[in-house]
Parts: C-alpha cells; structure tokens; sequence
C-alpha cells in the first residue's frame, strides 16, 4: 500500500554558459518554471570552457539570478557549488499546502474544503515520558584484554645511503644526422 503512494523524484536539467544572452536565458528560465511546476527537481549547470575558468563569480551572479528569478516555483535545495568545470545549483519545486477533507465533507462558508486542526494538546495532569538514553556498552576494567599479536621477525636493519655521492652524468647529446653541412 505504502508502496502505491510514492512518487519517484524526477530530476530535470538546465545547461547555460556564462555568456548566455538576455534572451536565451528567458528561454531557459521558462522551461525551468515547467520543471518546477510539474513537480520535478532541477539542476541548474553552468559550463566553464576556457578562460571563463577564470570568472567563476560571473557563473555564480547568473544562478543566483536564476534562482531569484525562479523563488515563486522553486527554493535553492544547494547553492551553487563549483566542480570542476561546472558550476551547479539544485532547487526544488515549491509544494502547495495539503488540505484534507474533514470526515463527514465539512467545509468552510464558501464550499472550499476545511484543512484538518491540529491534534488536541495532552493533558496537565498527564504522566509525562521522556525518552532515556540507552547505558553505553562499555567493557568493566577487570575485563581481559586480546592479547596483542606476536612479534614478527627481526628484519635487518635498511642499509645506510653510501657516504660519497654519485659520479654526475655527463649531458646527453644529440645522435648526428649526418646532412649537416660543415
């Protein structure tokens, strides 16, 4: 039953560059709004190429407008974050508020349906439980401890680096092409 009433999350995609045009941008945002208003997450995704490598903030002052912009259907999930060559931002679609229908169809003056009222406070005179936090399993001090793995083998000892350093090599040379002219 539990399984019938899940919806599984649908991510949706964005791709711009920082040199995206005013109305390109438009173009992306509107379909962003669809994403978001049908309920899917989407990814924002800024690709660096480059020397745009170099003005990462220009990427992050366009999501962020982005994400202003899209505040009535969407809020940032994650802000954006660069990686590697692209910087990524992630907003979730706005919910609306679940109302339920009162047992017995009870509505409010104009028809609409009435949202359901909190459940009543429990009474003062109600034992109060707290929940405890379980005792830490710890090992009592008269405990025997493992015995601690045996010793290995003697290993000699890594021989001392000689005193005298190493002869230099003489520079490499390059092999002769035989047409050169003296």
């Amino acid at each position: 039953m539990a399984k019938k009433r899940q919806k599984s999350v649908t991510w949706k995609e964005v791709r711009v560059t920082p040199k995206i045009d005013d109305h390109d941008i438009e173009t992306k945002i509107k379909a962003a709004q669809r994403f978001l208003d049908e309920g899917d997450k989407l990814k924002v995704t800024v690709r660096f190429r480059g020397r745009e490598m170099a003005h990462p903030d220009r990427g992050r002052a366009l999501l962020l407008a982005v994400g202003e912009k899209l505040k009535e259907h969407g809020v940032i999930e994650r802000m954006p974050l660069l990686e590697g060559r692209q910087m990524i931002m992630v907003m979730n679609p706005v919910r609306a508020p679940q109302v339920q229908n009162v047992a017995g169809g009870a509505t409010a003056g104009g028809g609409a349906p009435v949202a359901a009222s909190p459940p009543p406070a429990a009474s003062p005179s109600a034992p109060v439980r707290t929940a405890t936090p379980a005792p830490a399993i710890r090992p009592s001090p008269a405990a025997p401890r493992a015995a601690a793995p045996a010793p290995r083998a003697a290993t000699p000892a890594p021989r001392a680096a000689p005193a005298t350093p190493a002869p230099a090599r003489p520079a490499p040379t390059r092999p002769s092409t035989g047409n050169r002219v003296h």
